[in-house]
């Protein structure tokens, strides 16, 4: 009976405090979503700590790695690093757990976070990655995903070294996309599809496409926009319960203006149907992130943590950065800063203030690391008795 009474009271008191805020938010005009997480306890928790990044191309997922490099070195955890020399876990192959440095041998079982370039093969990561796993991966539009390739990749993909310019390639891309040669032209053709370790060839028939989206909602916990990143840093540092300052980052990989072709309508369209598997993957999950994004945050508590977000990284470009912004190739000074240039494309980088105390500094320049140097680095961390990483910063 007083195991009920107290029950009751408890239900009572929790009641009154729902009507109180939902009252509360209607008189003052406040966004419901901005209390409600001190009805639901969904901030509450320690930091998720082992997590699966599935890196995409040429989607602001080089910026995405380097947030996730920098939580696994603040907090002492173990990244999945590729083995000897190779800078990507066997890519374009499918992934499989011994192109992991530590796994061949058996000298680790699992890791905390995996974030380096892999074709997806679940049974494999599974091998590497403990069972609570967080999975989340990030998508672009393809449109402009396929552009940033052709600039990047065009020396070395058959499809895109034969045709003169984007928009000849996408006038007739049969024409230059020779299916039967495999996985030189991956990244000429629904490339995310394939990063996700689909058929990048498979006709767009509605039953196959619908069970393959399911597969990837079922595993993925969250799926990002880039042309939406800091909503997704939002977003991600709720669902991972970490601090601001862990997503606040500087954009990594991109190019100066000059390397950036505009594509015209029609060619945007022609890029929709010759990619149709990466379009509708990415209309599925643009629409499935923007309803976690209302139901979760709300419009005001969201304008308010994009704000937030925002303001924090204009400080530390301001305490970091030279004249606060990036440079292009010709004007980085400090190698370990160089970013890795390819194709077509002027990748930006930056440099520091040449006044930074040392803590400071080692905080700036992590942020500003591209991702070979910082995975060599973290490489030489973890397996200080391995031969160091060493790589070449411009396409030879």
């Amino acid at each position: 009976m007083l195991s009920l009474l107290g029950n009751t009271k408890r239900c009572f008191w929790t009641l009154l405090l729902a009507l109180t805020v939902f009252l509360l938010a209607s008189l003052l005009h406040v966004d419901i979503g901005m209390l409600t997480p001190l009805l639901r306890g969904q901030d509450e928790g320690p930091p998720i700590t082992n997590i699966m990044f599935l890196k995409t191309h040429k989607t602001a997922s080089s910026t995405v790695l380097n947030i996730l490099f920098r939580f696994a070195e603040t907090h002492n955890l173990s990244v999945a690093l590729p083995a000897g020399s190779a800078v990507h876990l066997g890519y374009p192959w499918l992934f499989l757990a011994r192109y992991v440095e530590g796994m061949a041998d058996g000298s680790q079982r699992h890791f905390n976070i995996m974030c380096n370039h892999l074709r997806f093969n679940l049974p494999e990561v599974q091998r590497v990655m403990p069972n609570d796993t967080f999975y989340f991966s990030i998508l672009r539009n393809p449109v402009f995903q396929l552009e940033s390739s052709f600039t990047y990749y065009r020396r070395y993909v058959p499809a895109f070294k034969a045709a003169a310019s984007l928009n000849a390639f996408l006038a007739a891309p049969r024409t230059y996309y020779n299916q039967s040669l495999g996985l030189a032209n991956v990244y000429a053709r629904n490339h995310m599809w394939f990063d996700l370790g689909f058929d990048p060839d498979a006709p767009a028939e509605e039953n196959y496409v619908r069970a393959r989206l399911a597969e990837v909602e079922q595993r993925f916990q969250l799926v990002l926009i880039a042309e939406h990143f800091d909503e997704s840093m939002v977003l991600l540092r709720r669902r991972l319960r970490w601090r601001l300052d862990d997503v606040i980052s500087f954009r990594l990989n991109s190019r100066s203006k000059g390397s950036i072709t505009r594509v015209t309508p029609e060619d945007q369209e022609r890029a929709k149907r010759w990619c149709a598997l990466d379009w509708r993957l990415y209309q599925h999950f643009n629409r499935t992130f923007w309803a976690s994004v209302h139901a979760e945050l709300g419009p005001r508590r969201l304008r308010s943590e994009v704000e937030q977000l925002r303001a924090r990284r204009r400080e530390l470009m301001a305490l970091c950065l030279q004249d606060g912004a990036p440079k292009n190739k010709t004007q980085i000074t400090d190698l370990r800063l160089f970013p890795y240039q390819a194709g077509d494309a002027n990748i930006l980088g930056y440099n520091l203030r040449q006044d930074l105390e040392n803590k400071t500094l080692r905080m700036c320049q992590r942020m500003a690391m591209p991702e070979l140097q910082y995975m060599a680095h973290l490489y030489a961390l973890q397996f200080p008795k391995k031969p160091r990483k060493s790589f070449p910063l411009q396409e030879a």
